[in-house]
């Protein structure tokens, strides 16, 4: 399988901690959303970050107050 990493993505790390993720809910019983033959949350869950079904947003860290 060729992984296509999304333009809104700075890295691969990132895509793959988004995908980790979203195979998690999968796995917990989230639905998929997408119609795909296997039932493997890793598969299912690439196919949905490479397709920009599954929003993330960066969180910035907060400044420790002085």
């Amino acid at each position: 399988m060729i992984i296509k990493i999304p333009k809104e993505f700075d890295s691969k790390f990132r895509f793959i901690l988004v995908a980790a993720e979203r195979a998690k809910q999968i796995q917990n019983g989230a639905p998929p959303k997408i119609d795909v033959k296997t039932g493997k949350p890793s598969y299912i869950s690439i196919q949905e970050v490479e397709q920009g079904l599954v929003p993330y947003e960066i969180l910035e860290e907060e400044e420790e107050e002085e």
